[in-house]
């Protein structure tokens, strides 16, 4: 601040004198001149004055005008990041939203425990009385008995049959056999031996729910045994009309490479074969 009115100082004394001179040298000149005007063209020159003191600051001067923009600076390097403001106030609760879409089906859920038991309710009234029921199907019994006396001696094929007229196609034959036989075990063949009895309806084995057979298995040569022996068994899926039911003997599934020594019936002892038809078995 004293610098700068220091320097103000002696910018205005300089500026006097200045003036001052220029004061000096116009009255000099007037002096001359008409000096020269009087004496003809004699030329006198002055001496030159001490310069006056600087004169004072002007009043400054208006603001001049807005200078051409110029260009656009490189882009400065980025500033560091600042302090974290403080945590703001919490918004007003929003409204509810839209529904979503229905999420997908969960898994069953376990059984639960089983409860109590509830009370006894009240007694409901009696229902009205139903109508009287269509007249049902009543199976007739129908049955049939062949009895023969006769000593066959072949080991496999047809033994004896039977005509049997059955009345409905949904029932099922009941048939039984009983008679004697055996099966004997030759030396020159086999130690074992094992014939098959067996029913046929129609010429084929019954199918539903299977055949009906009787086995005599034999292991040993030394016997001969003649016994009264039955077989049994239900068959159905049968057309109704004329049946065909015959007795069969041959060898057993699991020794048909040899051909054993079978016999059906004894002397004066009677076979038989039994048919009926009945109803057909629960599902």
């Amino acid at each position: 601040g004293k610098k700068r009115e220091l320097f103000s100082i002696m910018a205005g004394k300089r500026l006097c004198l200045m003036l001052i001179l220029l004061s000096l040298q116009e009255s000099t000149n007037s002096t001359v001149g008409d000096s020269a005007h009087s004496h003809g063209d004699q030329n006198f020159s002055g001496v030159p004055g001490v310069p006056g003191s600087p004169g004072r600051n002007g009043a400054p001067g208006r603001d001049g005008r807005d200078g051409i923009r110029g260009e656009k600076g490189e882009r400065g390097l980025p500033g560091g990041k600042g302090i974290a403001g403080e945590r703001g106030l919490p918004g007003q609760k929003g409204g509810v939203g839209a529904t979503g879409p229905l999420g997908i089906k969960g898994n069953s859920g376990k059984v639960g425990p089983r409860g109590p038991v509830g009370r006894q309710g009240l007694s409901g009234k009696n229902g009205e009385k139903g109508r009287k029921g269509d007249k049902g199907d009543m199976y007739l019994l129908n049955w049939k008995q062949c009895v023969w006396t006769n000593d066959d001696s072949r080991n496999s094929g047809k033994i004896h049959g039977c005509q049997f007229m059955k009345q409905v196609s949904e029932s099922a034959l009941h048939v039984v056999y009983s008679g004697v036989n055996r099966v004997f075990c030759s030396k020159d063949k086999s130690y074992s031996c094992c014939s098959r009895w067996y029913f046929t309806f129609n010429e084929s084995e019954c199918s539903t729910p299977d055949t009906i057979d009787l086995i005599n298995y034999q292991y040993s040569s030394n016997g001969n045994p003649r016994r009264t022996r039955q077989m049994e068994g239900y068959c159905e899926n049968i057309p109704s009309g004329n049946v065909t039911v015959e007795v069969h003997v041959g060898n057993c599934r699991r020794h048909m490479s040899t051909v054993y020594d079978a016999r059906t019936g004894w002397y004066d002892s009677p076979s038989h074969i039994l048919i009926s038809e009945v109803p057909p078995s629960q599902q």
